[in-house]
């Protein structure tokens, strides 16, 4: 069934709806699916692609209307970063807030109920920030990337990549 009447257009169409639609369900379903994909993300994460890649051509696996699909994820996605950096309301809504997990060696617990994020996922990345105890921990901050920031009382506690980024800030003063 032609809608539009021009089946290059239905891709160009479909393959943005197909865009909009996972960018909906990704922030519905949470943004920590972005940055600690366990094995069932992963695997979600490809069966989620090949589920989509029909509904985005049409059934057309011609090269053109491959490249015409992915020419027209490649504009939208423009255009939403355009619009995220243009209009931070838009930012904020499609990607959320960053939610605070620990504050002063505490772990907010009502936090990580709205964040869908387990106590053990915390620990772990405080661990991987190179600390010991969420009691040595200052801040911990779920981002909007996914994410999970790690301030520590002390600086080299911080992890590399702060410590990386500390020293360009100094070049740069």
């Amino acid at each position: 069934m032609n809608i539009f009447g021009n089946h290059y257009l239905q891709i160009i169409l479909s393959s943005i709806a197909v865009y909009v639609f996972l960018i909906l369900a990704v922030r519905l379903f949470g943004k920590k699916e972005l940055a600690q994909l366990s094995v069932f993300d992963l695997v979600f994460i490809l069966l989620i692609s090949n589920a989509v890649q029909n509904a985005m051509v049409l059934g057309d696996n011609s090269l053109f209307g491959g490249l015409l699909a992915a020419l027209a994820l490649f504009i939208v996605n423009y255009i939403m970063k355009f619009l995220q950096f243009r209009f931070p309301g838009f930012s904020k809504a499609v990607q959320g807030e960053p939610v605070m997990l620990v504050y002063h060696g505490k772990i907010l617990e009502s936090h990580l109920k709205l964040a869908k994020i387990t106590k053990d996922e915390v620990l772990e990345a405080v661990r991987e920030h190179g600390v010991t105890s969420e009691k040595e921990v200052d801040l911990a901050i779920l981002e909007v990337d996914g994410n999970i920031s790690v301030l520590s009382h002390e600086f080299s506690k911080k992890s590399s990549r702060r410590h990386k980024a500390h020293k360009i800030l100094k070049k740069e003063s």
